[in-house]
């Protein structure tokens, strides 16, 4: 019997997996078509067939490049409708293949020519948390020398800050520095221009409190209040000095108690403590680490610390565009020091509270628990770990139901292709409705209490639906009956072998689900097979318990609704105990 089973998940599986590849191969957008003639054919009847392709799809075949005339391989402007035209005509008789052009994107790679150079983004794992936000209707308050307006802010969104130094709002900087910070919080990115920054679609509030000699604790405490005053949700400070200040103090109490999010530099001494600000409790306190991973040789350390992040050193500075010199030109410059180090922070804390987090403690936990772990750090060089933006994201979206997470479901999962809708006509609609919702609330489940692998998508989809898209297969001098087997959904077996549209009692309860999981809870891999194939029963279970209650051996309606019901909770609850049991 046990082998039985494990036949008929592997075959089950294979065919799945089989189908997703099949489906991925023919999903795809292009704007042309590849023609590649066969080699044998002579030059005159070539000639003839493009003339042919010129007057069925209105457009002229050329050759890709010059490196493509000995393969013969010509391109022709045209959509679906022109491809079906070119295949069905008969031009297929003197051609190797007829096939789209494919177009291909980078994967998440901003288009920034310098982005390369920022090892910084890519050791924070930047693009992953990008699949998620990109910091929209955030803002970071800036305090610092001022932010200059250079060319890779081009698309940033900036709102009115101060300049409490001058005492004037325009907070032009006048040194590179804060420019530089802000930079690595918000630059443009995907402009074609220069670099990327974390957080790019979050907004910039500039208040200067520095200038070239340093600044002073009262221009830092207005300014903190002024961010808090005025909805900033982040307050970067890459600043630091000795000496506590109550000013202080209670100015990051008053913003942190409205709910800003306060980061800081650690400070640039290789002291075995931070800097204030950043050693007030209220402030997440950043030390820097070099292009290799490890404690940056100036950066400070022990008490105090929070997290680490990069701040670059001789081996690799961290670059964004800022002013230089007395002229004030733009370029595009490396620096170093925790003051780099911070708006890595910054510009993650704004990620995460762009997925709808408010509380700053709670920002705090995220970042701290999704640190990637250093484990001998006896002097605390890396505070709670080192960065990750990704794993941030992901753990701040950790129990939420996003449009952006289901329209990917949507599309991953091939419900956003009409055929699947239309298929089998309306009357099918509603009960299909209910299965993409199921499985995508099964999916949620998943998500924050299991890890996701193809075992549990093999029995989330033989529990919940099995391949129905092969139940309506006929193949000549074939028998059905594999089709209509491996179409079936485990509810759904004991119409195979009974030829009835009533649900079997036994397979249309939580008997499978509970010998699979007695049976395969101990093993590495099955066990996760056994735990979707309970989700998965327990989700067709409950969905026909509304759109078709009927089950052998009940009346219609009311007792097989309430049979289906029972057992769909015992399903998901056994599934839930089973999930107790994975670390």
């Amino acid at each position: 019997m046990k082998k039985l089973l494990l036949l008929g998940i592997f075959i089950i599986g294979l065919g799945f997996a089989l189908f997703n590849f099949k489906g991925l191969a023919n999903q795809g957008e292009f704007e042309s078509i590849i023609i590649n003639f066969r080699q044998d054919i002579p030059i005159t009847a070539l000639d003839k067939n493009l003339q042919f392709i010129a007057s069925k799809v209105q457009e002229i075949p050329i050759l890709n490049s010059i490196f493509s005339e000995e393969e013969r391989v010509y391109i022709v402007e045209g959509d679906k409708n022109s491809l079906k035209k070119l295949r069905k005509s008969v031009l297929k008789k003197e051609v190797e293949y007829i096939e789209p052009n494919y177009i291909y994107h980078s994967l998440e790679v901003p288009n920034d020519p310098a982005y390369t150079q920022q090892w910084n983004l890519r050791s924070i794992n930047i693009e992953q948390a990008w699949d998620e936000t990109k910091g929209e209707g955030i803002a970071v308050a800036v305090i610092d020398t001022g932010v200059t307006k250079v060319p890779d802010f081009d698309q940033t969104q900036f709102v009115e800050g101060y300049d409490f130094v001058n005492n004037r709002v325009d907070a032009q900087d006048d040194v590179g520095h804060g420019t530089h910070v802000a930079g690595t919080i918000a630059q443009s990115t995907n402009n074609n221009y220069g670099v990327a920054g974390i957080a790019y679609k979050a907004k910039i509030m500039p208040l200067k409190v520095l200038g070239v000699s340093g600044g002073s604790v009262a221009d830092i405490a207005e300014a903190i209040r002024f961010a808090a005053d005025n909805k900033a949700d982040v307050i970067n400070m890459s600043l630091g000095g000795g000496g506590d200040s109550q000013l202080m103090r209670d100015a990051i109490k008053y913003a942190h108690d409205k709910g800003v999010v306060i980061i800081a530099a650690a400070g640039n001494e290789n002291r075995n403590s931070a800097s204030f600000p950043a050693r007030y409790p209220e402030v997440i306190s950043v030390a820097a680490t070099d292009s290799i991973g490890e404690k940056a040789p100036y950066s400070n350390f022990g008490a105090g610390i929070d997290i680490s992040a990069p701040g670059g050193s001789q081996t690799g500075k961290i670059i964004q565009e800022t002013i230089t010199g007395d002229n004030q030109k733009t370029a595009f410059i490396g620096f170093q020091g925790t003051s780099m180090a911070s708006p890595h922070v910054a510009g993650v804390a704004a990620l995460i509270k762009s997925t709808g987090i408010e509380n700053p403690d709670e920002v705090r936990e995220i970042l701290v628990k999704s640190a990637r772990k250093i484990e001998k750090d006896p002097l605390n060089h890396y505070g709670a770990g080192q960065l990750d933006a990704a794993k941030s994201v992901k753990l701040a979206l950790s129990g939420q139901i996003t449009p952006r997470d289901f329209l990917r479901w949507l599309k991953n999962s091939g419900y956003l292709n009409p055929g699947f809708w239309i298929d089998g006509g309306t009357i099918t609609l509603l009960p299909k409705l209910g299965m993409v919702l199921g499985s995508y609330l099964l999916a949620w489940f998943l998500r924050n209490y299991l890890t996701f692998n193809l075992s549990l998508a093999t029995g989330l989809v033989t529990g919940s639906s099995g391949l129905f898209f092969l139940q309506g297969l006929y193949i000549f001098d074939l028998p059905q009956w594999p089709f209509r087997l491996m179409g079936s959904s485990v509810p759904e077996l004991g119409n195979v072998v009974m030829g009835t549209n009533s649900l079997n009692p036994f397979f249309a309860s939580a008997l499978i689900p509970v010998i699979l999981i007695v049976l395969f809870l101990s093993h590495p891999q099955l066990k996760y097979v056994a735990i979707g194939c309970s989700l998965g029963v327990a989700s067709f279970l409950t969905i026909n318990a509304f759109i078709n209650p009927l089950v052998w051996g009940f009346s219609v309606g009311l007792m097989s609704q309430i049979f289906l019901l029972i057992n769909g909770f015992i399903c998901f609850y056994l599934a839930y105990l089973a999930s107790k049991t994975i670390s």
